[in-house]
């Protein structure tokens, strides 16, 4: 972990919440697939999806907070998956993934009125 540089690209670029969210999880399905991640880091979604899964729940006494907990390990799981891969294939994926959407490109345009009167 100590290869990384500070120009790395390690977070998918702003564009609002849900086109984040839909990039992470294409992100680490990329991942999850991609032979140059070691298995035991693989297995940290897993933990986290059985945990989600699990019908025991840990803080299940105090109201309110047995979902809250879910979310933060869920949360923890994606993010330390990410930050464990090795550098080089998140920002590979990460590059592929952002640049696969034209929605973030300019057009350099002109305009101008044409009547009807002519």
């Amino acid at each position: 972990m100590t290869d990384k540089k500070p120009g790395d690209l390690m977070a998918p670029p702003a564009g609002g919440f849900l086109r984040d969210f839909a990039i992470r999880l294409k992100l680490i399905a990329r991942l999850m697939g991609d032979r140059r991640v070691s298995f035991l880091v693989k297995l940290l979604p897993v933990a986290t999806l059985a945990y989600l899964i699990w019908p025991v729940d840990v803080v299940a006494m105090i109201p309110g907070l047995s979902a809250l907990d879910d979310i933060a390990i869920v949360s923890l799981g994606n993010y330390l998956f990410v930050e464990l891969c090795p550098p080089a294939v998140v920002n590979e994926h990460l590059k592929e993934l952002s640049g696969a959407s034209d929605l973030d490109e300019v057009v350099d345009a002109e305009v101008r009125d044409v009547s009807g009167d002519r």
